[in-house]
């Protein structure tokens, strides 16, 4: 009996667009598709495969677990993968990061980090604290429970009505600074906004503040100035409110550090949000890491009340585990350090040469190229244009997998997120710094009528 073809495709394929490669197999920063192009994944997937595709330790690691035990429920077994992974995870990420639980991804263990939370201050006798504060523009997930807590108006004008949409405030940008302001200034002036909701909603109903320490698809790798987490830091603390950093794509050693938390030591979150690299792809998988002083009145209190099927499930925890073996080992963290300087001075060289690059930005190895129409007015091509679509396709047919956003339809500007493997060596880094040149070259004789 025959079926007609499905594809997840489409789902998010408009009628009439061209259908995408199949994927054939993948090795190192490179896919293949079933024709046989070759294609540098420059993004990482959705920043997602931090130490490459085909790892052989990860395969070994996932094939011995798989023929001992593949699932067990936690609610009947504790299991030695799930054990090692916190372990490994909770060293590397310091003191105050005690204790590790595993989800099957970011949506997942946002909202599991928002619970926890909740049910600590419930412990402590802070019950009143039910608000969580965030960013616009910002993204923490998909699910409804995660996209109440992100700021973007499409997905709000969608989805209010099933969800309890969160308080915002401004992101400091430090590309598109407001008249009168410096970046620096800037970050001040959004430090001070979030104090003043506070005071606006109540200080004693906020709950916490979300946020991503380097910004991710909605901010194209933002790293707002020192002086704004420092700043955040000192808020949450005067007002008694959590600070959770959403690390699901800065984690893992993404921007030369284990955490990006790592890079402003005065401004330690309570509660981390890892997924993404910490698994780099070969299983869904998330981490919500927390102190035992956050951990230790739940669990005096009844236990975390929340659960997922596939929660600390064994074969997931020994494929991270051994995901963040090979991160330590083969010195990745420090790679995507001294790599992505080389990068980044790679992809300013690009913009010398590329006038619709207005912006590079980003750290390690999350970075971003934001796309504008006219440098000096910091504008952005008309939706109609399609420059980022365009630039994502024409990568393609460059062998450059690219990974883009325009974000809140354009109010806030559009980038390509430059992200590739944490195993990118500084030869591939120039291979793709000319693949993206050769695109954007290619882009730009396509947007002259926009110009």
């Amino acid at each position: 009996m025959s079926y007609p073809s499905k594809a997840i495709q489409r789902f998010y394929l408009p009628n009439g667009a061209s259908s995408l490669p199949e994927v054939s197999h993948g090795d190192g920063i490179y896919l293949w598709d079933t024709n046989g192009a070759r294609y540098m994944d420059a993004s990482s997937g959705p920043v997602v495969n931090n130490i490459g595709h085909a790892n052989k330790r990860v395969i070994s690691a996932m094939t011995r677990q798989a023929g001992r035990v593949a699932y067990a429920s936690r609610a009947h077994f504790e299991n030695a993968p799930n054990r090692e992974l916190a372990e490994k995870v909770t060293a590397l990420a310091g003191d105050g990061f005690d204790q590790a639980y595993v989800v099957s991804g970011g949506s997942e263990a946002i909202e599991a980090a928002i619970k926890l939370a909740k049910q600590y201050v419930e412990a402590i006798g802070q019950s009143e604290r039910s608000i969580v504060l965030a960013r616009n523009p910002s993204y923490h997930g998909a699910t409804l429970g995660a996209a109440a807590v992100t700021g973007d108006a499409m997905s709000r004008k969608l989805f209010a009505d099933l969800m309890n949409p969160q308080p915002l405030v401004p992101t400091p940008f430090t590309y598109r600074v407001p008249d009168n302001f410096s970046s620096e200034s800037h970050a001040r002036h959004c430090a001070q906004a979030l104090a003043d909701e506070i005071e606006r909603v109540g200080a004693d109903k906020v709950l916490a503040f979300l946020m991503e320490p380097v910004g991710g698809l909605a901010t194209g790798a933002l790293v707002a100035p020192d002086i704004y987490y420092t700043e955040v830091r000192k808020i949450c603390d005067r007002y008694g409110i959590l600070l959770i950093f959403d690390e699901v794509m800065s984690g893992a050693g993404r921007t030369g550090a284990f955490l990006a938390a790592h890079h402003w030591p005065d401004c330690r979150p309570d509660i981390v949000v890892l997924a993404k690299g910490v698994a780099a792809g070969y299983t869904p998988l998330g981490i919500v890491l927390a102190p035992d002083q956050i951990v230790e009145p739940v669990a005096n209190g009844g236990g975390f009340s929340h659960g997922h099927t596939y929660a600390a499930n064994p074969l997931s925890c020994a494929v991270a585990s051994e995901v963040i073996s090979v991160l330590e080992e083969d010195e990745l963290i420090a790679n995507a350090d001294v790599v992505g300087e080389f990068l980044k001075a790679g992809l300013w060289g690009v913009a010398e040469e590329c006038p619709i690059i207005g912006d590079v930005r980003g750290k390690g190895l999350l970075m971003a190229v934001e796309l504008v129409r006219d440098r000096e007015t910091k504008s952005i091509f008309p939706a109609d244009a399609n420059v980022i679509g365009r630039t994502v396709a024409v990568g393609m047919e460059e062998g450059l997998a690219l990974y883009a956003r325009r974000t809140s339809g354009g109010v806030f500007g559009e980038w390509l997120m430059i992200s590739p493997p944490l195993i990118t060596s500084k030869s591939q880094a120039e291979e793709l710094c000319d693949r993206l040149s050769r695109t954007l070259k290619r882009v730009s004789e396509e947007m002259v009528p926009y110009l």
